[in-house]
């Protein structure tokens, strides 16, 4: 039998303290019988990812917000998309595509930030729009990663977008395998007629994928003449989700 992690018991036993009150540094390492230096480091880490904070002002730490998230399942949308704004905008100057970021709520892809392909042409902004999971490669990307989502989406039922959609739920668990395997998602016309998307998943702590982004256009851009992803767009937009990644796990 595999033996018990302290590291982790110590953790949860600081979480149930700090849910009585507010306490400081030594309060809590006297009430667990820990040196001050391995409570700090407890807590320093806990209060990285969010899970507890410090009043600066009295020095007492308290139950932080990554606890409320952690309860919701979700990461803050707001906090994704401040976290990637410079990144999608630097990402669609590279790829010369549009940029989407998403992230799956209610069974269905919540597009959290939109950035136009740079160039005079007509466009229209789609933050807040809702895409569907399983013909788009942003949702993908998300369900690659998110069992209880595939299986949400499969007794849904797999719509037809296209001729080229993913009906079956073997046909999608075998797209979504590959995605896992190589990193990234590729859909080429599965939503709509004459357009492909690749995405690459965001990470927060503990490689939890949070979200995704990725670029959109015309198949011919996107693709080469055997329909496969352009190596180097592939590149920018795994790329570019590192990087937010990055700075949603503040290392």
């Amino acid at each position: 039998m595999p033996g018990l992690i302290q590291s982790i018991e110590r953790s949860s036993a600081v979480l149930r303290l700090l849910a009585a009150g507010r306490l400081r540094v030594k309060e809590i390492a006297d009430a667990l019988d820990l040196p001050k230096s391995t409570a700090h480091s407890i807590l320093r880490t806990l209060e990285h990812i969010g899970f507890v904070e410090q009043d600066e002002r009295t020095a007492r730490y308290r139950l932080g917000r990554g606890l409320l998230d952690l309860s919701e399942g979700e990461l803050d949308l707001n906090e994704l998309r401040g976290r990637a704004l410079n990144w999608a905008d630097a990402l669609a100057a590279r790829s010369g595509e549009e940029v989407r970021i998403g992230a799956l709520r209610d069974g269905r892809v919540v597009v959290v930030h939109h950035v136009f392909r740079p160039d005079d042409s007509m466009q229209s902004l789609q933050t807040g729009h809702l895409l569907p999971p399983h013909a788009t490669a942003l949702g993908k990307v998300l369900l690659a990663y998110n069992a209880p989502a595939v299986d949400a989406a499969a007794r849904a039922g797999l719509e037809a977008y296209t001729r080229r959609t993913l009906t079956s739920p073997r046909d999608l668990a075998r797209s979504l395998t590959e995605t896992r395997e190589r990193g990234w998602s590729l859909a080429v016309e599965e939503w709509e007629a004459g357009r492909a998307g690749i995405a690459a998943p965001v990470r927060s702590f503990g490689g939890l994928v949070v979200g995704a982004i990725g670029i959109s256009g015309p198949v011919e851009r996107l693709c080469d003449t055997r329909r496969q992803a352009r190596t180097a767009l592939v590149e920018h937009v795994t790329a570019t989700a590192r990087s937010i990644t990055r700075d949603l796990a503040g290392s």
